[in-house]
Protein backbone atom coordinates (compact mmCIF):
# COMPACT_ATOMS: atom_id res chain seq x y z
CA UNK A 1 0.00 0.00 0.00
CA UNK A 2 1.20 3.54 -0.72
CA UNK A 3 1.27 5.49 2.54
CA UNK A 4 2.17 8.82 4.09
CA UNK A 5 3.69 8.70 7.58
CA UNK A 6 3.25 11.33 10.27
CA UNK A 7 6.77 11.70 11.67
CA UNK A 8 7.60 14.18 14.42
CA UNK A 9 11.15 12.96 14.99
CA UNK A 10 10.32 11.23 18.28
CA UNK A 11 11.07 7.58 18.92
CA UNK A 12 7.51 6.37 18.26
CA UNK A 13 6.99 8.11 14.94
CA UNK A 14 10.49 7.30 13.72
CA UNK A 15 9.84 3.63 14.49
CA UNK A 16 6.52 3.94 12.63
CA UNK A 17 8.36 5.39 9.63
CA UNK A 18 10.82 2.49 9.53
CA UNK A 19 7.99 -0.01 10.10
CA UNK A 20 6.00 1.52 7.23
CA UNK A 21 9.06 1.42 4.96
CA UNK A 22 9.27 -2.33 5.66
CA UNK A 23 5.56 -3.05 5.22
CA UNK A 24 4.41 -0.52 2.61
CA UNK A 25 5.59 1.94 -0.03
CA UNK A 26 6.19 5.24 1.77
CA UNK A 27 5.29 8.09 -0.57
CA UNK A 28 6.24 10.78 1.95
CA UNK A 29 6.70 11.67 5.59
CA UNK A 30 4.99 14.74 6.99
CA UNK A 31 5.83 16.80 10.07
CA UNK A 32 4.27 19.87 11.66
CA UNK A 33 5.96 22.94 13.11
CA UNK A 34 3.25 24.19 15.44
CA UNK A 35 5.29 26.22 17.91
CA UNK A 36 6.27 23.47 20.35
CA UNK A 37 9.18 24.25 22.65
CA UNK A 38 11.06 21.22 21.35
CA UNK A 39 10.37 21.64 17.62
CA UNK A 40 13.88 22.89 16.86
CA UNK A 41 15.31 19.71 18.40
CA UNK A 42 12.74 17.21 17.15
CA UNK A 43 12.05 18.22 13.54
CA UNK A 44 15.66 17.83 12.32
CA UNK A 45 15.47 14.23 13.53
CA UNK A 46 12.45 13.64 11.28
CA UNK A 47 14.26 15.24 8.36
CA UNK A 48 17.33 13.05 8.91
CA UNK A 49 15.31 9.83 9.25
CA UNK A 50 13.36 10.54 6.06
CA UNK A 51 16.62 11.24 4.23
CA UNK A 52 18.08 7.99 5.56
CA UNK A 53 15.21 6.09 3.96
CA UNK A 54 15.19 8.20 0.79
CA UNK A 55 11.67 9.43 1.54
CA UNK A 56 10.20 12.80 0.61
CA UNK A 57 9.72 14.92 3.74
CA UNK A 58 7.37 17.85 4.14
CA UNK A 59 7.26 20.18 7.17
CA UNK A 60 4.00 22.11 7.48
CA UNK A 61 4.07 25.43 9.33
CA UNK A 62 1.15 25.79 11.73
CA UNK A 63 2.23 28.94 13.57
CA UNK A 64 -1.39 29.78 14.40
CA UNK A 65 -1.38 27.02 17.04
CA UNK A 66 1.19 28.85 19.15
CA UNK A 67 -1.00 31.98 19.05
CA UNK A 68 -4.45 30.48 19.45
CA UNK A 69 -4.07 27.26 21.43
CA UNK A 70 -3.32 26.92 25.13
CA UNK A 71 -0.68 24.39 26.21
CA UNK A 72 2.52 24.26 28.23
CA UNK A 73 4.01 22.39 25.27
CA UNK A 74 3.92 25.55 23.17
CA UNK A 75 6.39 28.41 23.26
CA UNK A 76 3.52 30.67 24.31
CA UNK A 77 2.69 28.41 27.26
CA UNK A 78 4.00 27.96 30.78
CA UNK A 79 6.78 25.76 32.09
CA UNK A 80 6.92 22.09 31.10
CA UNK A 81 5.90 20.01 34.13
CA UNK A 82 8.13 17.29 35.54
CA UNK A 83 7.12 13.87 36.80
CA UNK A 84 5.58 10.69 35.50
CA UNK A 85 4.05 10.73 32.04
CA UNK A 86 0.68 9.52 33.32
CA UNK A 87 0.40 12.06 36.16
CA UNK A 88 -2.43 14.60 36.09
CA UNK A 89 -0.05 17.56 35.81
CA UNK A 90 1.06 16.28 32.39
CA UNK A 91 -2.34 17.29 31.02
CA UNK A 92 -0.82 20.78 30.83
CA UNK A 93 1.10 19.54 27.78
CA UNK A 94 -2.02 18.64 25.80
CA UNK A 95 -2.38 20.75 22.66
CA UNK A 96 -6.17 20.83 22.13
CA UNK A 97 -7.34 18.65 19.23
CA UNK A 98 -3.82 18.54 17.81
CA UNK A 99 -4.09 15.14 16.13
CA UNK A 100 -7.35 16.11 14.45
CA UNK A 101 -5.60 19.11 12.89
CA UNK A 102 -2.57 17.06 11.87
CA UNK A 103 -4.61 14.20 10.44
CA UNK A 104 -6.89 16.49 8.46
CA UNK A 105 -3.96 18.15 6.72
CA UNK A 106 -2.05 14.91 6.28
CA UNK A 107 -5.13 13.19 4.84
CA UNK A 108 -5.55 15.86 2.17
CA UNK A 109 -1.85 15.63 1.38
CA UNK A 110 -1.99 11.83 1.23
CA UNK A 111 -4.82 11.86 -1.31
CA UNK A 112 -3.03 14.55 -3.32
CA UNK A 113 0.15 12.46 -3.67
CA UNK A 114 -1.66 9.25 -4.57
CA UNK A 115 -1.38 7.48 -1.21
CA UNK A 116 -3.99 5.05 0.05
CA UNK A 117 -3.14 5.12 3.74
CA UNK A 118 -1.88 7.40 6.49
CA UNK A 119 0.29 6.01 9.30
CA UNK A 120 0.29 7.49 12.81
CA UNK A 121 2.27 6.20 15.80
CA UNK A 122 -0.39 6.69 18.48
CA UNK A 123 0.10 4.02 21.14
CA UNK A 124 -1.43 2.58 24.29
CA UNK A 125 0.62 4.72 26.67
CA UNK A 126 -0.82 7.92 25.19
CA UNK A 127 -4.35 7.11 26.33
CA UNK A 128 -4.03 8.40 29.90
CA UNK A 129 -3.17 11.92 28.82
CA UNK A 130 -4.25 12.66 25.25
CA UNK A 131 -7.93 12.28 24.25
CA UNK A 132 -7.01 12.54 20.56
CA UNK A 133 -4.70 9.52 20.78
CA UNK A 134 -7.33 7.11 22.08
CA UNK A 135 -8.66 4.37 19.87
CA UNK A 136 -12.27 5.60 19.91
CA UNK A 137 -11.07 8.95 18.53
CA UNK A 138 -8.76 7.26 16.03
CA UNK A 139 -11.54 4.97 14.81
CA UNK A 140 -13.89 7.92 14.33
CA UNK A 141 -11.22 10.00 12.60
CA UNK A 142 -10.30 7.07 10.38
CA UNK A 143 -13.92 6.68 9.32
CA UNK A 144 -14.16 10.41 8.56
CA UNK A 145 -11.02 10.19 6.42
CA UNK A 146 -12.35 7.17 4.55
CA UNK A 147 -15.71 8.81 3.89
CA UNK A 148 -14.24 12.22 3.09
CA UNK A 149 -11.83 11.19 0.34
CA UNK A 150 -12.31 9.69 -3.10
CA UNK A 151 -9.35 7.44 -2.37
CA UNK A 152 -10.94 6.19 0.84
CA UNK A 153 -7.76 6.98 2.78
CA UNK A 154 -7.17 4.44 5.55
CA UNK A 155 -5.81 5.52 8.93
CA UNK A 156 -3.20 2.96 9.95
CA UNK A 157 -2.19 2.83 13.61
CA UNK A 158 0.16 -0.13 13.98
CA UNK A 159 1.12 0.67 17.59
CA UNK A 160 -2.30 1.43 19.06
CA UNK A 161 -2.29 -1.73 21.22
CA UNK A 162 1.40 -1.40 22.20
CA UNK A 163 3.16 0.43 24.99
CA UNK A 164 6.35 2.43 24.49
CA UNK A 165 8.59 -0.40 25.67
CA UNK A 166 7.15 -2.63 22.95
CA UNK A 167 7.69 0.14 20.41
CA UNK A 168 11.32 0.48 21.52
CA UNK A 169 11.78 -3.26 21.06
CA UNK A 170 10.15 -3.10 17.61
CA UNK A 171 12.40 -0.21 16.63
CA UNK A 172 15.48 -2.12 17.73
CA UNK A 173 14.46 -5.04 15.53
CA UNK A 174 14.10 -2.60 12.63
CA UNK A 175 17.56 -1.17 13.25
CA UNK A 176 16.37 2.27 14.40
CA UNK A 177 19.13 4.42 15.87
CA UNK A 178 17.27 5.92 18.81
CA UNK A 179 20.15 8.30 19.51
CA UNK A 180 18.85 10.12 16.44
CA UNK A 181 15.37 10.69 17.86
CA UNK A 182 14.15 13.37 20.25
CA UNK A 183 11.62 13.20 23.10
CA UNK A 184 12.24 15.94 25.68
CA UNK A 185 9.47 18.52 25.74
CA UNK A 186 11.76 21.21 27.17
CA UNK A 187 13.82 21.35 23.97
CA UNK A 188 17.17 22.11 25.58
CA UNK A 189 20.62 21.11 24.39
CA UNK A 190 20.20 17.73 26.14
CA UNK A 191 17.24 15.62 27.20
CA UNK A 192 16.32 16.89 30.66
CA UNK A 193 15.56 13.43 32.06
CA UNK A 194 12.75 14.75 34.25
CA UNK A 195 9.80 15.81 32.06
CA UNK A 196 7.06 13.33 31.31
CA UNK A 197 8.37 12.34 27.90
CA UNK A 198 11.91 11.86 29.22
CA UNK A 199 10.56 9.67 32.02
CA UNK A 200 8.52 7.66 29.52
CA UNK A 201 11.55 7.32 27.23
CA UNK A 202 13.73 6.07 30.09
CA UNK A 203 11.05 3.60 31.14
CA UNK A 204 10.68 2.33 27.57
CA UNK A 205 14.31 1.29 27.23
CA UNK A 206 14.23 -0.36 30.66
CA UNK A 207 11.05 -2.27 29.79
CA UNK A 208 12.52 -3.39 26.47
CA UNK A 209 15.80 -4.43 28.08
CA UNK A 210 17.72 -2.15 25.71
CA UNK A 211 20.62 0.19 26.40
CA UNK A 212 19.44 3.79 26.41
CA UNK A 213 21.62 5.87 24.04
CA UNK A 214 20.13 9.17 25.22
CA UNK A 215 22.25 11.94 26.74
CA UNK A 216 20.25 13.07 29.79
CA UNK A 217 21.02 16.15 31.89
CA UNK A 218 19.57 14.44 34.98
CA UNK A 219 19.26 10.76 35.83
CA UNK A 220 17.25 10.93 39.04
CA UNK A 221 15.40 7.80 40.18
CA UNK A 222 12.32 7.39 38.02
CA UNK A 223 9.12 8.67 39.66
CA UNK A 224 6.50 6.04 40.48
CA UNK A 225 3.55 5.69 38.16
CA UNK A 226 0.38 7.20 39.63
CA UNK A 227 -2.24 4.78 40.86
CA UNK A 228 -5.05 4.12 38.41
CA UNK A 229 -8.47 5.22 39.60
Amino acid sequence: MKVVVLCSGGMDSVTALHHAAREHTVVAAISFDYGAKHSARELPMATAQAALLGVRHEVVNLDFANRLFSSALLKSGGDIPEGHYAADNMKQTVVPFRNAVFLSIACGFAESVGAEGLVIAAHGGDHAIYPDCREDFMAAMGEAMRLGTYAGIRLLRPFIAMDKGQIAAAGARLGVDFAKTWSCYKGGARHCGRCGTCVERREAFLAAGLPDPTDYEHLDPLPPAPEKT
